[in-house]
């Protein structure tokens, strides 16, 4: 069944001279107007296409893909506002509607939003800027410190980058976690610094100090060991090579984390590779 607001591959299944149908599933025939329909073709083949609803509350694919898709948040700018709504640039022939009752604060022509993505009730693709809607502000175990995540840069305070986590958390990246300036908008690779013990709250780094790394490192060798009834055979003179088909690290990396396992007594060396010791 196709979604909209998605990329879905859907079949041809009619060609006239206007556009083609392709098989919605339970949606139904879904058109793709002349002007999108790759030149070479035919019945039966899938094409990737965007469906939205256009003006008329028609179904319609297009190959065309928006800046975001339902689900999703993204920085548009505000290209019209009228007595319906705003109406924001992404990436369409037509643009993205955000009603008045979704505006925090109402939206001015030529300025950029952070916005929702979302489909309404009547299955309408809306933008929603009221974003505490969409998010989780306490992490509720879902996150563990040290783990890699996606951020959305949202907005700019005194205290940092306030940023989407994931798609469904509120986070906060404070100045002295970011050595250059970010920009809004702006997708980046970071990871959990801490979970908030008195509010589950997230605080966020884009760079894992190096101790934090080794204990990362550390939980790999580990996890890898109980997979491996408790020993590995990987010791001082084990290739690289040999290292990084095991556990997908550097031979350094894997040296520094049996030392510190080593230290902990958590493991013991043996003459053939690593043993884990019983708790």
């Amino acid at each position: 069944m196709a979604e909209i607001g998605r990329m879905n591959s859907l079949r041809i299944i009619k060609k006239l001279d206007f556009g083609i149908y392709l098989d919605g599933g339970d949606l139904g025939e879904i058109l793709m107007p002349i002007r999108y329909v790759p030149e070479s073709c035919a019945i039966d083949d899938e094409l990737e296409v965007f469906v939205y609803r256009d003006s008329e509350d028609r179904l319609i694919a297009t190959t065309e893909e928006p800046f975001a898709m339902v689900g999703e948040f993204a920085l548009l700018q505000a290209v019209a506002v009228n007595r319906v709504g705003a109406f924001l640039k992404w990436g369409l022939m037509k643009d993205l509607l955000v009603p008045f009752s979704e505006q925090k604060p109402r939206m001015e022509e030529g300025r950029l939003y952070v916005v929702r993505i979302f489909l309404d009730d009547d299955g309408r693709i809306l933008a929603s800027a009221r974003l505490d809607g969409f998010l989780h502000r306490e992490s509720d175990d879902e996150f563990e410190a040290g783990e890699a995540v996606n951020l959305f840069i949202a907005n700019r305070t005194d205290l940092g980058y306030q940023v989407i986590v994931e798609n469904s958390h509120w986070g906060m990246l404070h100045n002295n976690e970011v050595p250059k300036g970010l920009k809004r908008g702006e997708i980046v690779a970071g990871f959990i610094k801490n979970i908030r013990e008195e509010d589950g709250r997230i605080d966020l780094c884009l760079h894992l100090k190096p101790s934090e790394k080794t204990d990362e490192i550390s939980s790999i060798v580990i996890e890898k060991l109980k997979l491996n009834a408790g020993f590995l055979a990987l010791n001082d003179k084990s290739s690289p090579d040999d290292i990084r088909a095991t556990l997908g690290i550097s031979k350094g990396m894997y040296k520094k984390a049996v030392g510190a396992l080593y230290k902990k007594k958590l493991i013991s060396l043996e003459k053939d590779g690593v043993r884990l010791l019983k708790a």
